[in-house]
């Protein structure tokens, strides 16, 4: 019986380790969050990996699942954009709160995932783990390229993300059916020009990696299928 709880509580870790990074977020520790957003992500992978690995799917787990997703990859990321908009001078009071979009489109693109029957193995729309892993990026980035700093062009920013969590835009998953190199191909070589992203620019490579996964995505779709 106690396995079935296994889990249903790595998702509340996912839940209490995002609620702390959002404390973090609202205090401007802003190079700190990523961290906690490591973690989740730790959490948010490893609690569908031992549900079935101990065969214990729940719909209740499907659910815990996306409740804890929209704050450690909703919230938590419109209260970066929140917190580095509201560091800007000269805007009207409101526009901060812009950064809030986030959440409401993630939430959105959380209740499509889980009632579409066609995101089983892929993706329809950028998923919320890896937006929120570009967004982190965000304050690593400043030092290098002030713009990032812009109001407006952290506006554009949200909109688009905004836009892409919802979009039809077929992206694959990492989830593999099988070892094969056949079938998975675009997978690897994401999988291979990610880590020496990661290996040599850190968090900074966050940008890239999303560009490289939009392309192999499509290269994926268009030759493997």
């Amino acid at each position: 019986m106690l396995k079935k709880h296994i889990p249903n509580a790595i998702t509340c870790a996912n839940l209490f380790t995002g609620c702390i990074g959002v404390v973090y977020a609202f205090n401007s520790n802003l190079k700190t969050v990523a961290f906690f957003v490591f973690a989740c992500g730790i959490f948010d992978f490893f609690d569908g990996f031992a549900a079935r690995l101990l065969n214990v799917k729940s719909d209740i787990g499907k659910e815990l699942d996306s409740l804890a997703d929209v704050i450690s990859f909703g919230l938590l990321p419109g209260v970066i954009f929140y917190q580095m908009l509201l560091q800007s001078t000269n805007l009207p009071f409101w526009f901060p709160y812009l950064g809030f979009l986030i959440p409401v489109f993630s939430a959105i693109r959380l209740a499509k995932f889980n009632i579409d029957t066609q995101q089983t193995d892929n993706f329809v729309g950028l998923n919320t783990p890896t937006n929120t892993f570009f967004v982190i990026s965000l304050p690593y980035l400043i030092t290098d390229f002030d713009f990032i700093t812009n109001p407006y062009f952290l506006l554009v920013l949200i909109l688009v993300l905004s836009y892409l969590l919802v979009s039809n835009i077929q992206l694959f998953s990492l989830k593999l059916n099988s070892n094969g190199w056949q079938g998975n191909k675009y997978k690897y070589i994401f999988l291979i020009c990610s880590s020496f992203c990661i290996a040599f620019l850190m968090f900074a490579a966050a940008p890239i990696i999303l560009i490289l996964y939009f392309v192999f995505s499509q290269l994926h779709f268009k030759y493997t299928q």
